[in-house]
């Protein structure tokens, strides 16, 4: 009798332990406070804004679930050499780009770009049927309300420091007049059309006389780059940038069939507030 009794308190604990650790459950799968907690650390929100964005990633799962979506070890394979080949690195040295700047492993990376390609499958089964080419007048109502979304620097000129001693270039950066015959140098002028996307991004983020963070150089050594000069932004006019224009209306316009379509599914969803997040 008292085995019977301390048996089933135990099992009344463990799982008021459990359920008081559960914020909210979405078609009876659990998110929990140390969920939302991550969610709002990763991605800087709030946690109600965390608790939505865990919601909207359950009913996903769902959906990519239900839809028996699936991907491809080879695609994943193909997607990470794509993104390898983008910044002009071997595969090898991507993984340890990563690891480095992320300290994501190559098994957590594999997996990260397995559930978005997932994301895109679903996305592109959901969308695919409502969405329409813009017209020629609304690509030119859309640029003329957006120029300056498509005006960018002609050009970089920069000095880049590059060593095989991560911390002696960071010590370099920190203080420019160290010197250390292992940290080489390199000035160059970089046309904004003639590098990745990836780069320019990390060149227009960057001050003039400021330097870059550092990030891997594809040979496994590091790079930083020093902001020398920013040759002024142009406008190529509505011709150079019209496919820009076509896929920014076109993902904006499936952003809407996705929003309106996960809207109605929260709405119709199983979804239990154990309790309010704030």
């Amino acid at each position: 009798m008292y085995k019977l009794f301390f048996s089933l308190l135990f099992t009344s604990l463990l799982s008021a332990e459990v359920y008081d650790g559960v914020a909210i459950v979405v078609k009876d799968k659990a998110i929990t406070l140390l969920d939302i907690k991550n969610e709002m650390k990763i991605s800087k929100l709030d946690a109600k804004a965390a608790a939505d964005v865990l919601i909207r990633k359950q009913l996903e799962k769902s959906e990519i679930d239900e839809r028996k979506i699936h991907v491809e070890s080879t695609e994943v394979y193909d997607e990470i050499k794509k993104m390898a080949s983008r910044n002009h690195m071997s595969i090898s040295d991507f993984y340890d780009a990563v690891r480095e700047s992320n300290g994501m492993s190559s098994t957590e990376l594999k997996e990260k770009v397995k559930q978005r390609l997932l994301s895109q499958k679903l996305y592109q089964q959901i969308a695919y049927s409502s969405l329409s080419e813009p017209s020629e007048l609304e690509i030119k109502e859309y640029y003329n309300m957006h120029k300056d979304n498509y005006k960018h620097p002609a050009s970089f000129r920069v000095i880049i420091y590059d060593s095989n001693d991560k911390n002696g270039l960071q010590t370099k950066i920190d203080n420019p007049m160290f010197y250390s015959p292992d940290i080489r140098t390199n000035e160059q002028l970089l046309p904004y059309d003639k590098i990745s996307p990836e780069l320019a991004s990390l060149l227009e983020r960057t001050p003039l006389n400021h330097f870059t963070k550092v990030i891997p150089n594809g040979k496994g050594g590091f790079m930083s780059f020093y902001m020398k000069e920013i040759e002024s932004a142009k406008e190529g006019g509505l011709e150079s940038v019209r496919n820009q224009i076509i896929n920014s209306m076109m993902a904006e316009q499936r952003e809407q069939v996705l929003g309106d379509y996960f809207a109605r599914l929260r709405h119709n969803a199983d979804i239990n507030v154990i309790r309010e997040v704030n």
